[in-house]
Order: C-alpha cells, then sequence, then structure tokens
C-alpha cells in the first residue's frame, strides 16, 4: 500500500501548501481563480472523451450510461445530500471544488490500475506517477477552494484501498475495453464539473456518479452470457 499512502499524502501535502497560498490571494481575484478551475476541469474532461472515444468498442454505451446515472442519481438526491454536507463546514463552493478534486484524483487509469499493479507486482510506478500529478492539482484546487480539499485525500485512500485489497479479482476484469468506458464517463463527469464551476450551467454531476457502475455491470453481463453460448 505503500503506492496509495503516497498518493494520499500527495494530496494532504498539496492541500497544505494551496490553503497556504489562499491566504495571500486577494477576494477581487477569487473569481478569475474560479474560472481558471473551470476551465482547466473542462479542458481535462474534454481531452479523456476525445482521446477514449474512438477506441469504444459500444458507441451508444456512454449514452445509456449517463441517462441511467442521472436517474438513480436524481432519485438518491446525491448532489443534495453532499453539498448539504460540505455546507455545515464551509462555504457553498467546496462542494463544487471537493466534488471535482474527487473526480479527478479517483476517475482515471493510473488511480485504478495503480493499486492492482501494487498489489499483484508491487510496482508503485503508476502510483508515485499519480501522486506527482495529484501533489500540483491539490494546490492549486485548495488554492481556490481552501484546506477542505484535503478530504478528497480520505476518499482516494478507500478507493485505492478496496481496488488494493480486490486485485485479484479485478485484474481480470478490468480489461482494456471497460476502462475505456470508465474513462469516457469520468471525462463527461469531469467537463460537467467545469462547466458547473463556470456558472455555465449547474448539471448537477455528482447526481451522475452511478453511471460508472453502467460499464461493469454491462461488461459482466455480456461475460456471464457469452459463457452460455
Amino acid at each position: 500500500m505503500i503506492g496509495t499512502i503516497a498518493n494520499t499524502a500527495a494530496i494532504l501535502i498539496g492541500t497544505t501548501i494551496g490553503s497556504t497560498l489562499k491566504k495571500g490571494i486577494k477576494p477581487q481575484y477569487q473569481d478569475v481563480l474560479f474560472n481558471a478551475m473551470g476551465l482547466a476541469a473542462t479542458g481535462l474532461g474534454i481531452n479523456a472523451v476525445v482521446q477514449n472515444m474512438p477506441n469504444s468498442q459500444y458507441p451508444v454505451l456512454f449514452i445509456a450510461s449517463l441517462a441511467i446515472g442521472a436517474l438513480l442519481g436524481n432519485m438518491l438526491q446525491i448532489d443534495t445530500h453532499f453539498h448539504n454536507l460540505t455546507a455545515r463546514f464551509s462555504s457553498s463552493h467546496l462542494g463544487e471544488g471537493l466534488s471535482t478534486a474527487i473526480l479527478l484524483f479517483c476517475i482515471g487509469t493510473l488511480s485504478i490500475v495503480g493499486p492492482i499493479q501494487s498489489a499483484l507486482y508491487g510496482d508503485n510506478t503508476y502510483l508515485f506517477t499519480n501522486a506527482t500529478l495529484d501533489l500540483v492539482t491539490s494546490a492549486v484546487l485548495a488554492s481556490t477552494y481552501g484546506r477542505g480539499i484535503a478530504l478528497a485525500a480520505g476518499v482516494l485512500f478507500c478507493w485505492q484501498g478496496a481496488i488494493y485489497l480486490c486485485a485479484g479479482f479485478l485484474s481480470s476484469f478490468l480489461t482494456g475495453a471497460l476502462m475505456c468506458e470508465i474513462s469516457i464517463l469520468g471525462g463527461f463527469l469531469i467537463a460537467s464539473s467545469g462547466i458547473a464551476i463556470l456558472q455555465i450551467k449547474d448539471l448537477k454531476t455528482l447526481n451522475m456518479l452511478p453511471a460508472l457502475l453502467v460499464p461493469p455491470v454491462f461488461f459482466a453481463c455480456i461475460h456471464i452470457f457469452s459463457r452460455f453460448m
């Protein structure tokens, strides 16, 4: 778990650096930072979609996933509960920043495949690389939203820890095709967060999180069906 611990520590260090810098930023420059983070998140999301869309074996799957996920998320009111929770500890802007941070830190090839590589082969290369990226990202996010971004470190630790413990099962299940579909959905969700930060439209990104469960279920059904054919 050394790689996951390093990744978690990198986010905490980055948050500390960013929140310290935030104290020296004048209030009139906060909107500038929000706009910068919104553009960055939107750009990263679009890039993930564009890179992975041509490799998709099921071009319509992401549409069905987003539709199903959004319906489930709205029924569960995930976005409302999350923002009500974060509002107790900080300004309403923290909810936007924290949801974006969690998506950036957790939904990506390095963060998903990294723990499996670490558990099965003792190779922490992916996780150390991810830690470096997250160090910079968390510093930028914290400079905009404050030290509350550190909460994302706990989410990442639980996320990667669970993957690490289930590595034996997940290694055969997380195929390139499945990771491609998850990356496409992750890109849309990150871009959606960016659009919300820019105040173009509040798409309630967290309500769409269940969409990430649809591809694994779809691929599992295909696998089971193929065994009986």
